[in-house]
């Protein structure tokens, strides 16, 4: 299996790196901007390169604006797409032209687990009858440096638990795109993004990001709790994020039981 990333920062490098002892998966190409010298993968500098390596699955790694521009001209060539920036798809116009664009070309759109447990019972619930879905992410003071939350409070003087903002999915996700990936995977699981509760904390005895979510309905409640270490790399991504691409990628190559 032939797989080309977009993006060479933190979670682009540990993939590549995770996936460097398996055969049965090549990775053919990287998108870096800028170049990255570094890399031990052919590196392109333009999505034209990357598809001209002949993958057959891109995985987006770089950001909400990266899949802006690349996702559609990904998925209308024909080719499979897994985003890691899933909270882009709050942006109802985004979610629209890539959904058109999978279906005209073909390539598939997929949305991976990331740092949460339970999204194929939460998917599961909604068929059998969903009401309500509440998630709440609590994160250390350094796991939201960079990002809205600096507005709201001052996070070096933080000493108790302090909800940075209290919302539904929609709003959390265009405002923290950094921090809510996965309040997006809740979403496109669930509800969606307008009916789905999310409530952001700061935490300075936080150890590890700590999502969970309780869902109720019909069929009964699904309540979910995971701690999970963060990227040494990045403070504010959970190591359980790369590692749910590095299975979806398994998956897809038949290294793993689908």
């Amino acid at each position: 299996m032939r797989i080309a990333v977009i993006g060479y920062g933190a979670i682009g490098r540990f993939l590549i790196s995770q996936l460097n002892s398996e055969p049965e998966i090549e990775t053919c190409a990287v998108l870096s901007l800028p170049r990255a010298d570094i890399c031990s993968k052919p590196v392109v500098d333009d999505i034209e390169g990357l598809l001209s390596a002949r993958p057959d699955l891109v995985v987006e790694c770089a950001g909400h604006g990266a899949l802006r521009t690349f996702g559609e001209t990904v998925l209308r060539r024909g080719t499979d797409l897994l985003v890691v920036s899933v909270g882009a798809l709050a942006d109802p116009e985004l979610e629209a032209a890539l959904r058109s664009a999978s279906s005209s070309g073909g390539g598939k759109l997929l949305i991976p687990g990331g740092a949460l447990g339970g999204i194929d019972a939460l998917s599961t619930a909604r068929e059998a009858g969903l009401s309500s879905v509440e998630y709440t992410g609590r994160k250390a003071p350094a796991a939201w440096k960079g990002t809205a939350a600096e507005k709201i409070v001052q996070l070096d003087r933080v000493t108790e638990p302090h909800t940075i903002i209290d919302c539904e999915a929609r709003t959390a996700a265009l405002i923290f795109p950094q921090n809510a990936n996965v309040v997006a995977a809740i979403a496109l699981a669930g509800l969606g993004f307008d009916k789905t509760r999310v409530r952001l904390i700061v935490d300075p005895n936080a150890e590890g990001n700590l999502h969970s979510y309780v869902a109720r309905g019909e069929f009964g409640e699904i309540s979910t709790t995971i701690r999970s270490k963060t990227l040494e790399a990045n403070p504010k991504t959970s190591v359980l994020a790369p590692f749910s691409l590095v299975q979806t990628i398994k998956k897809r190559s038949g290294l793993i039981p689908a």
